[in-house]
């Protein structure tokens, strides 16, 4: 036996703890950021100041956290994995600015951030390298909060970010496009190779540069109904708009029909054409 595989035989505690680590690794798609270049970059963009909080989502073993906490005036860092978390509540426990919490980014509560703030006129930064499996929930949950957040730096699968950033007509502009659109300026800052995490993924990634809107662009009075209307009309993409939105909001075709020519919109289009403002007249029209 070598000396390589007497070394393992000395610790068997290592068994037992990484399959379980790797597990949920795995299980929720996440692969760790190493790059420097892309850390430099993302950090660029999120621009950090002492004045500023910023709220990180998915620290995983660090290679972001150490650079936004010198930068930061506070660092929340939510990490849903319990290994993960307590390894960087031990790293940063001399670190009265950094806070490291076990948490499901999908479910935490937003909305109080402001008052977290390290200095009153400061923002609230989101960054955060979001696991594939679990991207698009943390990114609505993100997106419903509203004017909590100032500004995000979300890394997700690429496919992921060009939908949400996807234009009218592109065969990637979807309900994801729309919905998150309506709530925030949305800009594709640049792609992320496999190569620059551990695990290497199967597929690339990108970076989003989001800011939330302070007014809506179009008028929403009613934003559950437009996102009702939003996600109907791309329920089924290869029907004209007034037959999805019939299937969808399940009302006579014929209705379907009547509002969409109300809203001065050809009920023959599909719904990858409409542009936001077109979908908001469309609401607007469902809503009476």
């Amino acid at each position: 036996m070598s000396p390589r595989r007497n070394a393992r035989a000395a610790a068997p505690r290592a068994p037992v703890h990484r399959p379980a680590t790797r597990g949920r690794t795995r299980a929720l798609g996440q692969h760790f950021l190493r790059d420097r270049t892309v850390v430099d970059r993302v950090l660029e963009l999120v621009a950090p100041t002492a004045r500023d909080l910023v709220v990180e989502i998915g620290p995983g073993r660090g290679a972001l956290t150490e650079s936004l906490a010198a930068r930061a005036g506070r660092l929340l860092a939510l990490e849903i994995d319990g290994g993960l978390a307590a390894a960087l509540q031990a790293r940063f426990a001399d670190a009265p600015s950094v806070e490291i919490l076990q948490a499901d980014a999908r479910r935490f509560d937003y909305a109080g951030l402001r008052a977290r703030r390290p200095d009153p006129e400061g923002r609230v930064l989101v960054a955060g390298n979001l696991p594939y499996s679990v991207g698009k929930p943390i990114l609505a949950a993100l997106v419903e909060s509203g004017a909590a957040i100032d500004e995000m730096t979300l890394m997700l699968q690429k496919e992921v970010a060009d939908r949400v950033a996807a234009p009218p007509g592109s065969k990637t502009y979807g309900a994801l496009s729309v919905l998150t659109q309506a709530a925030a300026a949305v800009r594709l800052a640049f792609p992320v190779p496999p190569g620059a995490f551990s695990p290497p993924p199967q597929v690339d990634s990108a970076v989003l540069h989001l800011r939330p809107h302070r007014e809506p662009p179009v008028p929403l009075p009613d934003p559950r109904r437009f996102a009702a209307v939003v996600r109907a009309a791309f329920g089924q993409r290869r029907k004209s708009l007034a037959n999805a939105l019939a299937a969808g909001l399940a009302v006579p075709a014929e209705t379907a029909r009547d509002r969409c020519q109300a809203a001065g919109i050809d009920p023959g289009r599909r719904a990858e054409t409409l542009s936001l403002a077109e979908f908001a007249h469309l609401a607007l029209a469902f809503r009476a």
